[in-house]
């Protein structure tokens, strides 16, 4: 069971039940799209952004983004952590039929994997800065030195990266290089590229 200060933000209330099995601590759910209209919720989440801070943990589709952008904008970016899910095909068997990206959602995703995934999140307040960066950090540089960034097929390469990183694939570069630095490492993270490049 995870114990944390933060409250975690999910989409709906079937996340919220998924969470409350594996995690000790306020979860608040957007109501999906109904975020961007219920302003009584908005200023929960800004008051909750800055008494205890947040962690957003949305599904890995376009509207789980859309979603997660839209708290953290509210919350403010220092008080907010993300976890994520990786991108898994499916359906929840709740569901007459799968979202329009046909991914699995966070209450469709392994429990053991949406635990993870918070518990890397929340590393973040557990160890001191010096100790979780690394020797060589990954940086834009490298991105675009690897065939990653700013290049054509840079995006296929970059998906498949991401993939076998166990990420989203729709993460901004800032997003991606702040997880491949705290999740994968410079040594991991050169294996996959050269990976990417042969395989895309």
């Amino acid at each position: 069971m995870i114990h944390t200060k933060r409250a975690i933000v999910v989409e709906g209330r079937y996340d919220k039940i998924k969470l409350d099995g594996l995690a000790e601590a306020l979860i608040v759910t957007t109501d999906g799209f109904n975020i961007f209209k219920d302003r009584e919720k908005q200023q929960l989440i800004r008051r909750l952004g800055r008494e205890t801070g947040l962690v957003i943990l949305t599904d890995s589709d376009d509207a789980g983004f859309k979603i997660r952008k839209y708290v953290e904008d509210l919350a403010g970016r220092e008080n907010v952590l993300h976890a994520y899910i990786p991108e898994q095909p499916g359906k929840e068997r709740r569901k007459a039929h799968g979202g329009a990206a046909g991914l699995l959602g966070v209450e469709g995703i392994e429990g053991s994997v949406v635990e993870r995934s918070l518990r890397e999140a929340l590393m973040a307040d557990a160890i001191p800065d010096s100790e979780t960066t690394p020797k060589r950090l990954i940086t834009v540089c490298d991105l675009f030195e690897d065939g990653l960034n700013g290049c054509a097929g840079a995006q296929n390469r970059r998906a498949w990266l991401l993939k076998k990183a166990g990420l989203p694939t729709r993460l901004s570069t800032n997003a991606m290089l702040s997880l491949l630095n705290r999740l994968v490492g410079y040594e991991k993270y050169k294996e996959l590229a050269a990976l990417a490049r042969s395989q895309v």
